[in-house]
């Protein structure tokens, strides 16, 4: 009897050992993974990387992750020469395969990540004293209220639609007021204010932007891919 109990103590302590050498080998892979993808996508911080799926070594033996999860902040979008922050994106990698080396990765069977951009930064990628704030959702669009800065226009507001394409998000005024367009070259110059385009080409591996949905605090961003390409 007294020998079982020492077998049974035995076992135990083995399997705690299994357990917390599982813990580090995985807390030292998501510090690498998250070290590799910030210098992969020129990234100022370091993003969260969390492996799901246990026990980590059974999964690296079989260079197949059950899910790879990352948050990154510092994402921006360029167009005309000014910048729109990303204030963080979400991604999540299912069926992530490892290379021969066991420390790389190489695609993932399948990816979908989130991305949410606040009003105010909006309102800074617009320039010219724009200023874009929440409209809600109209006939499945989502919307945005845009106030142009046109001193002879005073008080103008419109109403525009966000829509994503690729890799790019687009900001578009549904119409311009009949008062302007009385007046010559009154349309062109609201919707260089207006109309907008953000290419998001800091997302990882080769996610799509699938959806934009507008919110009271901001808008919020799907995006989705399949076979897709790790970061790092």
């Amino acid at each position: 009897m007294r020998a079982l109990r020492v077998l049974l103590f035995i076992v135990v302590i083995v399997a705690v050992l299994l357990v917390v050498g599982d813990r580090v080998a995985v807390n030292l892979a998501e510090d690498k993974a998250a070290e590799k993808i910030r210098s992969s996508q020129g990234l100022a911080g370091t993003p969260d990387v969390t492996i799901k799926g246990f026990p980590f070594l059974t999964q690296v033996i079989g260079r197949n992750l059950t899910e790879v999860d990352a948050d990154l902040d510092g994402i921006e979008a360029s167009a005309d020469g000014r910048t729109l922050r990303v204030e963080k994106l979400t991604a999540q990698f299912h069926d992530v395969e490892l290379g021969s080396d066991y420390t790389s990765v190489k695609s993932a069977a399948s990816a979908t990540g989130n991305a949410r951009i606040s009003y105010a930064d909006l309102t800074k990628a617009a320039g010219g004293g724009v200023r874009i704030s929440y409209a809600g959702e109209k006939n499945g669009r989502s919307q945005v209220k845009i106030s142009p800065n046109i001193p002879v226009l005073a008080s103008l507001e419109v109403t525009g639609s966000l829509s994503v394409e690729g890799d790019t998000v687009r900001l578009r005024a549904d119409s311009v007021p009949m008062m302007c367009k009385a007046v010559p070259g009154c349309e062109d110059k609201v919707r260089t204010q207006t109309d907008h385009e953000w290419k998001l080409d800091q997302l990882p591996g080769n996610l799509k932007l699938e959806r934009v949905v507008t919110m009271r605090e901001g808008i919020s961003i799907a995006a989705s891919g399949k076979n897709v390409r790790m970061p790092g």
